[in-house]
C-alpha cells in the first residue's frame, strides 16, 4: 500500500510519539493512527494507497469522525 500526506500532516508528525493504527469501526475504508494519548490522524484508503487528512488532538478527531 502507498499512502499520501499534506506538509502539514509532516510537520506534525516529527514531533508526535509512538504511532497505533486502528480501522474506523463500521468503515471499509478509513482508518486512524492513534499518537500517545493526545493526538489522532485519519486517513482514507483509496484502492493500494492511503490519504491521511490530519493530525490533531483527540477532540479535534472526536469532532471529524
Amino acid at each position: 500500500m502507498q499512502s499520501r500526506t499534506t506538509r502539514k500532516f509532516w510537520r506534525l508528525f516529527y514531533d508526535l510519539p509512538l504511532l497505533q493504527f486502528k480501522k474506523q469501526q463500521g468503515e471499509d475504508d478509513i482508518y486512524s493512527a492513534r499518537i500517545g494519548l493526545q493526538y489522532r490522524a485519519l486517513a482514507v484508503v483509496e484502492k493500494d494507497s492511503a490519504v491521511w487528512y490530519c493530525v490533531g488532538s483527540h477532540s479535534e478527531y472526536d469532532r471529524l469522525v
